[in-house]
């Protein structure tokens, strides 16, 4: 079993088709047994994105209410989804004294390393973290977490 810890920018990929889309998806199928991992606020990034597409016209108003839908489901069967606690705010406030991060990619990184505490106590795996933004992927190698690039896999 490989637990994946998926910020919004890798995740969005299993949404909209764009470079990654295939192996994000590949990651969900469930006969592979993979732990899919994500903060709470990934839900509310990932209808950003939805609707901010909506908006743009690349999709439909149905597409977009549809994704939402899915979005939800997928939340409440699939996904292991981390809620925010004062650990992880503080977590995330130390990141962004050590590292040039937004705030939303500061939650995102401490939140996973939270997850990657709590599974390494109860199966003694590690989680990879996978985004598709270089900057929080390098962050997240320093702070000592294994790392994946959906856009390196077209």
């Amino acid at each position: 079993m490989t637990a994946y810890f998926l910020d919004s920018s890798a995740l969005l990929k299993r949404y909209i088709s764009e470079i990654g889309s295939s192996w994000i998806t590949s990651l969900s199928t469930p006969g592979f047994g993979h732990d899919l991992v994500i903060a709470h606020i990934t839900l509310t990034e990932l209808v950003s994105g939805v609707m901010r597409r909506k908006r743009e016209g690349t999709l439909t108003v149905a597409d977009a209410q549809s994704l939402r839908l899915l979005i939800d489901h997928d939340a409440q069967q699939e996904y292991i989804v981390m809620g925010l606690t004062a650990r992880i705010v503080h977590r995330a406030e130390d990141l962004l004294e050590a590292h040039a991060l937004r705030a939303y990619d500061a939650v995102q990184l401490a939140t996973a390393l939270e997850s990657h505490h709590i599974l390494s106590q109860r199966v003694s795996s590690q989680i990879i973290f996978v985004s598709a933004d270089q900057r929080l992927l390098t962050v997240a190698a320093t702070e000592g977490l294994q790392t994946d690039d959906p856009n390196a896999h077209p």
